[in-house]
C-alpha cells in the first residue's frame, strides 16, 4: 500500500485515538499534578460602640477569583497527591514498616490505609473472577455445543441472559437475593439455623456474593467468544483424537483448549481491563462499607458537592498503570507467539 493511500486510510482512526484516548489521557495526568488553589482569607475588623471591635475572617473573592484565572490549572504539587495518605501513603507505609516485625502485622496494619484495603479488595476480585470467568464460559460453549441443534437456540437465549442486563439492575437483583427476605437469603438462613444470619452483615460473605456475581454477569462473554470458536474447530482433529482412544477430558485438554488458546487470550485481556475496574455491583449491592474498589474511590472523589478533581485524577492515573501492569504479561505472551508464528 502506498505511503499517501495508508496516511488517508489510517486518518479518521487516528484523530479518534487522538481525541478520544489520548488527550483525555494527558487532561488527567495534568490535572493530577496540579491542585486548586485554596480561597484568600482577608481578616476584617468591625467596630460598634456597645459590643466593641471584632475581626472576622472572610473570604476575598475578587483576590480568589484574580488568582484562580491567572492559574486556570491551580497550584503545581507534583506527585504530592499520589503520594498522600489517601493514595500510596508512603510516610505511612515507613512508619508501618518500622513498627512491625511481621509480614502478618504488616498487611494487617496496611489494610487500614484505604487505597491499599480498595487495591486489595480490586486484585482479589480480577484474580478470582477473570479465571473462573474463562473456565465457566468454556464449559458453558462445550455443554451447549455437544446438545441436539433443536436444543441450542434456546439454551444459548438463556445463556446470554446476564449479558443482557444492565450491570447495575443485575447486582441490585442478586442483591435482593441475598437479602434476609430473598430466596437466596431464606435458605442461607435455614441453612445456618440462625435467624439473625445476614450474608450482608459479613465482609468475607459479600466478597463472596461479589465475585459470584462477577463470574454470573461476564460468563456469557466469554461463552460467545468460545462457542464461536468451536465452531471453526476442525472435525478431523477430533476423529483422530477418538480413533486414538482419547477421552472426552484429553480431546477438551490436547485439542480443544489448543484450537482457542487465541480466544483465550482474548477474553482474559478483556476480563483483566474489566475486572480491575470494578464498580457497578459495589454500588448494587450496597457494599461500600465492606469492599471498595479503584474506580469506586474516583466516585467518591468526583460526587458530593466539594469534588476532589485532583484526588480522581490521581487515582484514575494509577488505575490506568494498574491496567498496564496487568496486561503486559499477556501481550508479552501474544507478541512472542505472533513472532514464532511467522
Amino acid at each position: 500500500m502506498r505511503h499517501k493511500t495508508f496516511f488517508w486510510f489510517f486518518l479518521p482512526t487516528g484523530l479518534a485515538m487522538l481525541l478520544f484516548i489520548a488527550l483525555p489521557i494527558v487532561s488527567v495526568v495534568t490535572q493530577s499534578i496540579f491542585a486548586p488553589h485554596p480561597a484568600v482569607l482577608v481578616e476584617v475588623e468591625s467596630c460598634t460602640p456597645l459590643v466593641g471591635c471584632t475581626t472576622e475572617t472572610t473570604i476575598d473573592q475578587d483576590a480568589t477569583a484574580a488568582l484562580r484565572a491567572e492559574k486556570p490549572l491551580g497550584r503545581f504539587v507534583g506527585l504530592d497527591i499520589y503520594l498522600d495518605r489517601g493514595h500510596l501513603a508512603v510516610q505511612e507505609l515507613g512508619e508501618i514498616w518500622a513498627a512491625n516485625d511481621s509480614w502478618a502485622g504488616f498487611f494487617s496494619d496496611l489494610s487500614n490505609l484505604p487505597f491499599y484495603r480498595a487495591m486489595a479488595f480490586t486484585l482479589t476480585f480480577t484474580f478470582i473472577v477473570t479465571p473462573l470467568t474463562i473456565v465457566m464460559g468454556l464449559v458453558i460453549a462445550l455443554a451447549i455445543n455437544s446438545l441436539h441443534r433443536h436444543l441450542k437456540g434456546l439454551l444459548i437465549f438463556f445463556s446470554l441472559l446476564p449479558m443482557i442486563v444492565t450491570p447495575l439492575i443485575g447486582s441490585m437483583i442478586l442483591f435482593w437475593m441475598i437479602d434476609s427476605r430473598g430466596i437466596i437469603g431464606t435458605a442461607l438462613v435455614g441453612l445456618a439455623g440462625d435467624p439473625d444470619f445476614s450474608l450482608k452483615a459479613s465482609t468475607g460473605l459479600m466478597w463472596v456474593a461479589l465475585m459470584v456475581y462477577g463470574v454470573w454477569h461476564a460468563a456469557p462473554f466469554a461463552f460467545v467468544v468460545f462457542y464461536a470458536g468451536l465452531q471453526t474447530l476442525p472435525g478431523d482433529q477430533l476423529e483422530a483424537a477418538q480413533i486414538d482412544g482419547a477421552s472426552r477430558w484429553q480431546q477438551v485438554k490436547y485439542v480443544i483448549v489448543p484450537h482457542l488458546m487465541p480466544l483465550v487470550t482474548f477474553v482474559a485481556l478483556i476480563q483483566l481491563m474489566d475486572n480491575f475496574k470494578v464498580f457497578e455491583p459495589i454500588v448494587g449491592f450496597n457494599a461500600a462499607a465492606h469492599a471498595q474498589s479503584l474506580s469506586y474511590f474516583v466516585f467518591n472523589d468526583m460526587s458530593g458537592e466539594t469534588r476532589q478533581l485532583s484526588s480522581a485524577s490521581a487515582t484514575s492515573v494509577i488505575t490506568i498503570i494498574g491496567v498496564a501492569i496487568l496486561l503486559s504479561p499477556v501481550l508479552v505472551r501474544t507478541w512472542r507467539d505472533f513472532k514464532g508464528a511467522k
